[in-house]
């Protein structure tokens, strides 16, 4: 039962990000991630790609599902945190960067019960949980 409500916070988190990324874009296109480093650049880019995928895979629950998004998570984070590394405030982080690293941790703390927990399952296409 509780891999179920880990699911769904895995689906509206990445489905929140990929929301963010999509207005970064509209509101100033392909510069909008200007003040990042190139390849931080095209990494933000590419989440209005690979956040969807996440969410793809965890609502077919495939367990690549979540190793992929604890790989998204990590490198969020890690970027995140490197374009903000300067910043006077990184001891009271701004809202999106403290929600993007709670998040990340969670994601992150929970990966690999919830890989368990869906290598389990019964048949790929009935799939039930073990609580």
């Amino acid at each position: 039962m509780w891999a179920r409500y880990v699911l769904v916070a895995y689906a509206v988190g990445f489905t929140d990000g990929t929301g963010a990324h999509i207005r970064d874009l509209a509101r100033a296109g392909f510069s909008a991630y200007r003040f990042a480093p190139a390849a931080i650049q095209v990494f933000f880019v590419g989440l209005v790609l690979l956040d969807p995928l996440v969410v793809i895979l965890i609502v077919r629950l495939c367990r690549a599902g979540v190793w992929l998004a604890g790989s998204v998570m990590a490198a969020d984070m890690a970027a995140n945190w490197f374009v903000n590394r300067d910043s006077p405030s990184l001891l009271r982080p701004s809202a999106g960067l403290l929600a993007i690293t709670v998040f990340g941790v969670f994601v992150l703390i929970s990966a690999l019960p919830l890989q368990r927990c869906l290598s389990t399952a019964a048949l790929p296409s009935s799939v039930e949980m073990r609580d």
